[in-house]
């Protein structure tokens, strides 16, 4: 038997697949990239009999490749919480599938396993900004607040570590960053034990720091959109930074435009935090565009789409 895991590079993805892998531990072959990088399925060259586990990337934007896939006689187990559009009926699909605003692939995992190893499912929902779902999910953990805090630093820089245009642009690829978190069950021990903690986050607060003084290059009163430059520090803050304006600002949709050096932006959306919807939507009106109610982007919005994407932000949000 041939194996497949096959995972968005962020901390939800990455921690979904180190819960299941705990609880099922096989040999497989990773397939993952940059957090934007979702048309993953493609990468794929499964035959009949193998097992390929899908995580953390929209089935709406991997269909025709898992359609492939099954029709070969390839069986598919997959987690997500994008938006996903019609599920296929197909015996070989095992899906898990929840777009609700409150949840995450690593939460999915995590009832799935009966919450076996539920300290990396609480670390992935803190790192893609569902503070309030983390808190829920460890309440029956019984950890002190400074526990939760360490958990919170370790999904932050997980998460921090995966925008880029390209590998190039990232502290360590993903599925190195997986390979060295893997050995460790307990997330306190990976945070003592191994220097990648600490390079995350020397990393993080030195490209953070560069982000003080952006201002909003359009603003009102529900809505707030930056423009970042075409940096690399820049594409790397562009997802935590969002998250940190919403959680600032809940009352606020965000929008970041990272400029990018072939031209055109890469776009981050956050719907306010006390109105988790309507990200997905946005995004999906312009080429490239997906994501799930509560945040969304935009891989490549052309230059000359800018006035028309600023206009249908504050128009979604007004």
């Amino acid at each position: 038997m041939s194996y497949f895991d096959v995972f968005n590079g962020d901390a939800d993805g990455i921690c979904a697949l180190h819960q299941l892998r705990l609880s099922r531990p096989l040999d497989s072959t990773l397939v993952t990239g940059v957090k934007r990088d979702i048309s993953l399925l493609r990468r794929v060259d499964a035959a009949a009999g193998y097992e390929v586990t899908v995580l953390d990337i929209s089935m709406d934007k991997n269909r025709e490749a898992l359609l492939e896939l099954l029709g070969k006689g390839v069986r598919v187990q997959y987690f997500d919480h994008h938006y996903a559009g019609e599920i296929p009926d197909h015996p070989g699909l095992q899906a898990v599938i929840d777009p609700s605003p409150d949840t995450c692939t690593s939460l999915l995992v995590d009832d799935y396993l009966d919450g076996a190893h539920r300290t990396w499912a609480v670390t992935a929902a803190f790192g893609d900004n569902f503070d309030e779902s983390a808190r829920r999910a460890a309440e029956p953990l019984g950890l002190a607040e400074a526990q939760l805090a360490q958990l919170k630093e370790l999904g932050i820089y997980i998460n921090y570590n995966s925008y880029g245009g390209s590998i190039e642009d990232l502290y360590s690829p993903p599925d190195e960053l997986y390979r060295r978190l893997h050995p460790y069950e307990d997330p306190f021990a990976f945070i003592a034990g191994d220097e990648t903690f600490q390079r995350l986050k020397a990393g993080y607060a030195e490209d953070m720091a560069k982000t003080e003084a952006l201002r909003p290059e359009r603003e009102t009163q529900h809505t707030a959109l930056y423009v970042l430059p075409a940096e690399p520090w820049a594409r790397r803050v562009s997802g935590v930074l969002a998250n940190q304006l919403a959680q600032a600002h809940p009352d606020r949709a965000h929008a970041l435009l990272t400029r990018l050096p072939e031209g055109g932006f890469v776009v981050s959306v956050r719907a306010p935090m006390t109105n988790k919807t309507g990200a997905d939507e946005l995004c999906r009106q312009f080429p490239t565009g997906g994501g799930r109610k509560a945040a969304a982007g935009i891989n490549q919005l052309p230059e000359e789409m800018f006035d028309a994407f600023a206009a249908k932000f504050a128009e979604t949000y007004g």
